[in-house]
């Protein structure tokens, strides 16, 4: 079983988290609730700014390939 540590947007497994990540609007809340709660506010106000367009399609691609959010630090 894998650790929570290796799964995001809350611990969802990895399926769950690309069908949240496919939905910008989810992925755009997920991601900044998830940067704000690990403690980087910088990653989180740059979700807020940018989260509806760049780094959604940087969290899709992440995700799919690399099983894990686009993480900037």
């Amino acid at each position: 079983m894998a650790k929570n540590g290796n799964k995001d947007y809350f611990g969802f497994p990895w399926i769950l988290s690309v069908i949240f990540a496919i939905i910008p609007i989810t992925s755009w809340v997920f991601g900044f609730v998830t940067r704000f709660k690990e403690g980087h506010w910088v990653c989180a106000l740059i979700r807020v700014i940018f989260g509806w367009n760049i780094i959604w399609l940087l969290d899709l691609i992440c995700m799919i390939f690399a099983h894990h959010i686009f993480k900037l630090f």
